[in-house]
């Protein structure tokens, strides 16, 4: 896999907010998959229809009546979001959507839902009014997260019941567009992780992929499924971990009120050395739900359960121990878990919280703008 470059230069802050986006698709279609009535609840209301339906000696159509309850529940909520900056909204997935990325290269959106499928968008469609997919199945199992390799070639997957690593090799047709989708499942990563993973990320160097779990635990991995490191974040509880834009460096945030940083070191031939200790961002008074780089890693921001996101200045020689800085503290809406986005220059940050994404400009903490409602529970 070769190397690419991930992220493009932002206008005004669209950039973060739309990065900003699959993470409020992953949190509020969680929020939406909650039953609004407990089994109980249920259970009784069915057992009432039963008395009744013998009651009135109507014992099919009671049943047909509550197939059709049964579907109506089932159908997805038609979508009323609407805004200047929206470019498309895509359908395809009949389940939760939980995780997306966008190609290195810029030409494709996947995204991974609880259908056991992977579909792969053409972003030059998005202006047009019908959009085609092509959709990778994911047999006896279904993708937590994805994300693309260097090259746009291929991407991998987290898999919800194996609890490990899965990649795809996207084929070409005659006109350029992806042909077929093929993965070994035989290929697959060995389980090591005893916790769900949470977060995969894959280096722009095509050098390693990085899973953490939602205990400690986070590990570094050859193309080929080979631990090359294993870390204990030593955080209590993982809540995000990712790979730097820059492919330097891996993070980790959770529990405890700090972010772990570490640098991924390789040979002048490109052999794997070690994972050292790089710096720690400290400055939260509670856990840290989650971070973003910048595209060359020399600012980072944070959003924590303690109400506000810090924007920091990571250009720092911290082989000589010098210690980031905080650059500035802003305000959330909410102590609620959140996601936060930063823009490849690190000029904007857009928080994700609940229905809403709000953006601010980094080196002011003023408010820039607030997508309301963009995923709704009704």
């Amino acid at each position: 896999m070769s190397a690419a470059d991930v992220e493009e230069q932002p206008t005004f802050s669209v950039i973060a907010a739309t990065a900003a986006v699959g993470a409020v698709v992953l949190l509020i279609t969680l929020i939406c998959s909650l039953r609004n009535k407990s089994e109980e609840e249920d259970k009784s209301e069915h057992d009432a229809n039963q008395k009744e339906s013998i009651a009135n000696g109507q014992k099919n159509a009671s049943k047909k009546k509550e197939k059709g309850l049964v579907k109506s529940k089932s159908q997805p909520t038609k979508d009323t979001f609407s805004h200047p900056w929206l470019a498309t909204s895509l359908k395809g997935h009949s389940e939760a959507i939980l995780g997306v990325d966008l190609s290195p290269n810029g030409k494709y959106l996947a995204s991974c839902a609880a259908d056991r499928g992977v579909l792969l968008w053409n972003v030059k469609e998005f202006d047009q009014k019908d959009h085609k997919s092509v959709r990778a199945n994911v047999e006896l199992d279904h993708a937590t997260q994805v994300k693309f390799s260097p090259d746009s070639r291929a991407f991998i997957i987290s898999l919800a019941n194996a609890n490990t690593i899965r990649i795809f090799k996207m084929g070409k047709k005659s006109d350029g567009s992806v042909g077929n989708i093929v993965a070994d499942s035989t290929m697959d990563f060995p389980k090591v992780h005893e916790a769900d993973i949470i977060s995969i990320g894959l280096a722009c160097t095509g050098k390693y992929i990085m899973t953490a779990a939602a205990d400690t635990s986070l590990n570094i991995w050859d193309l080929k499924g080979e631990i090359l490191a294993s870390l204990d974040t030593h955080q209590m509880q993982n809540y995000h971990a990712a790979v730097s834009p820059c492919g330097r460096f891996i993070a980790s945030s959770g529990f405890t009120p700090d972010v772990k940083v570490w640098e991924v070191e390789f040979s002048k031939t490109g052999e794997f050395k070690e994972v050292k200790r790089a710096f720690e961002l400290k400055g939260h008074s509670a856990g840290v739900y989650s971070f973003a780089f910048n595209n060359d890693s020399t600012r980072m921001a944070t959003v924590s359960k303690d109400g506000t996101w810090k924007l920091w200045n990571t250009n720092v020689e911290y082989k000589k121990n010098q210690d980031p800085k905080l650059v500035i503290t802003g305000k959330c809406p909410s102590n609620r878990p959140s996601r936060i986005a930063l823009s490849p220059d690190g000029r904007s940050v857009s928080v994700a919280t609940d229905h809403d994404i709000h953006m601010y400009m980094a080196t002011t903490a003023a408010a820039e703008g607030v997508l309301k409602d963009v995923h709704s529970c009704e």
